[in-house]
């Protein structure tokens, strides 16, 4: 069958060479916005980033007794699903190092979103091609918070319509099992995306209904997708910080959209990066505007059934439609629901990617849609080498805490502050967890950690002995809700017995916060980041 398939493919490309090289130029183009950037910098400015890199590195080393992970914590790849991202990232790291890895887990996350968009535009009878104009959100305000598992759902939500529509369209067993497969995708990518997806493809089936007089091909892939949530309501952990919600209407926030969107940096940079993303909006406008007289002048919309006519409309109408239903949890879900954060501001990212469906098709011959393709990569590159050299930077910003790191040994019980987040131009401080690489790489105990909040596959153990490690126990001691933000509440008798490693970034000597313990030396200083070790006689292993 496999053999079948690509001697279909490449019959194909023997027929249409100058189109299969159009093709290859757009992936050529979406393979360089993507993956530049991230091959310029060892650690990438994506704040959360370092925590998917250990929680990825916990999942790969479990059983490896050098980096104490199986002594820490459990997995819950059931009761917390957000699991496809860290066994993409574990795989990889198999034959790669952890870095590598972590990148490769973000450039598939990152690559759902032009991916999803091609497979919408194919289950609509458009040209795959449109998928480029994805990447426009590929380096937007999610991206640069590192919430990588909800941009790769969002993609595969898209993906999910297309193929719905696909099935719809024309019906077979391989395409309903196809879109079986993308929904459970997004079950293991962010499951709060699921019920979003359901509803959607349940809507694209109702809307396309007249056009198609099809129900069943859908059917039996919300069947499953229900049976999945049904299964996460029963399993999940209860959420006690879950208060009372408010869910009124704040039209207010249309004023804060921009900022959610791509407002990335500041100063100069920010100046720029507004520059060329308007470009590329300017370039998708431009095409939408030719695209649709290209569409009349060719005469696409004369003599077509009432059929076609209504498939027309309907996959017209459906980006409207689902664009509108984010716009309203844009504007009326909270910020915060339990340990989630950020949660409505992330829905104004969902509403403009769902509406790039209105995009009506290319023009069928090669030299237009080479043009197409020319045009938005222009601009879409310019904007990747923008974002490159802005990682490049940060690269060159992460200098001295490389250095630092180079001298905390494997396994490290390590409690990290983080006082100074100047030295880069991003507006989201991407200093922020940038420690908890030493944890990918190494090993050991955090001060502070993601799965503490009890929304990740991960979680610590809650049947260790305290006795263990000179009384010190295994678990680090808990710490109040936004510590990370908040070091200066930091006291060193309270939340500094457990740990031997201590690791502050700050423009000053931080010594002070020591200065209780006689046994806690300075041991490193390399521009921004202080590294102190308490000296006691212990095995190597509790280092």
């Amino acid at each position: 069958m496999p053999g079948k398939r690509l001697s279909r493919w490449w019959r194909y490309v023997c027929e249409h060479p100058m189109t299969s090289l159009v093709g290859a130029g757009a992936l050529a183009l979406a393979l360089y916005v993507l993956a530049y950037p991230l091959v310029v910098t060892r650690y990438p400015p994506l704040t959360d980033l370092p925590f998917h890199a250990a929680q990825t590195s916990i999942l790969r080393h479990y059983w490896d007794p050098s980096y104490h992970f199986h002594e820490q914590y459990t997995l819950h790849p059931i009761e917390v699903p957000y699991i496809s991202m860290y066994l993409i990232g574990a795989l990889c790291s198999l034959v790669l190092p952890i870095t590598s890895a972590t990148k490769i887990m973000a450039l598939v996350m990152l690559g759902l979103l032009p991916a999803g968009l091609a497979v919408l535009f194919w289950g609509m009878r458009k040209s795959p091609l449109w998928g480029l104009t994805g990447l426009v959100f590929v380096w937007s305000n999610l991206s640069y918070w590192g919430f990588l598992n909800y941009v790769g759902a969002i993609g595969l939500y898209a993906m999910s319509i297309g193929l719905a529509l696909r099935a719809l369209d024309v019906p077979s067993r391989k395409r309903s099992i196809a879109l079986g497969v993308c929904i459970t995708a997004v079950f293991f990518t962010h499951i709060y995306r699921v019920p979003f997806t359901l509803l959607s493809v349940a809507g694209t089936a109702v809307v396309m209904y007249p056009a198609t007089r099809r129900i069943r091909p859908v059917v039996g892939p919300l069947a499953w997708g229900s049976a999945l949530l049904g299964l996460y309501a029963i399993v999940r952990p209860k959420d006690d910080t879950i208060g009372k919600l408010d869910f009124s209407l704040h039209t207010e926030r249309l004023k804060e959209a921009q900022q959610h969107l791509w407002k990335n940096y500041a100063g100069s940079a920010g100046v720029s990066e507004a520059a060329r993303v308007d470009a590329v909006w300017s370039a998708i406008i431009v095409a939408l505007v030719v695209a649709c007289v290209m569409f009349w002048w060719q005469g696409r919309l004369s003599g077509r059934s009432a059929r076609e006519r209504w498939w027309g409309f309907g996959v017209t109408f459906l980006p409207l439609l689902f664009a509108a239903g984010y716009l309203i949890t844009f504007l009326t879900l909270p910020m915060r629901i339990g340990a989630w954060w950020y949660v409505y501001p992330r829905e104004i990212t969902s509403c403009l990617f769902i509406l790039l469906g209105v995009l009506p098709d290319m023009p069928r011959q090669w030299p237009y849609r080479l043009a197409f393709v020319a045009g938005l990569g222009l601009f879409t590159t310019r904007y990747g080498l923008f974002v490159a050299q802005e990682f490049h930077d940060f690269d060159e910003a992460t200098r001295d805490f490389q250095q630092v790191a180079q001298r905390i040994p494997q396994a490290p019980r390590l409690l990290y502050l983080v006082f100074d987040h100047s030295g880069f131009s991003k507006r989201n401080t991407p200093f922020i967890h940038l420690p908890a690489w030493i944890q990918a790489e190494k090993g050991g105990w955090l001060s502070f950690h993601m799965v503490a909040f009890g929304a990740s596959p991960i979680r610590y153990r809650t049947d260790t002995d305290s006795s263990l490690y000179d009384g010190r126990g295994v678990i680090p001691p808990s710490v109040p809700d936004r510590w990370e933000w908040t070091p200066q509440r930091f006291r060193l008798q309270q939340h500094g017995a457990f740990f031997v490693w201590f690791l502050v970034r700050q423009r000053h000597d931080p010594s002070r916060l020591f200065a209780a313990d006689p046994h806690i030396r300075l041991v490193s200083h390399d521009g921004t980041w202080w590294l102190f070790q308490r000296e006691k006689a212990q095995p190597p292993s509790q280092q």
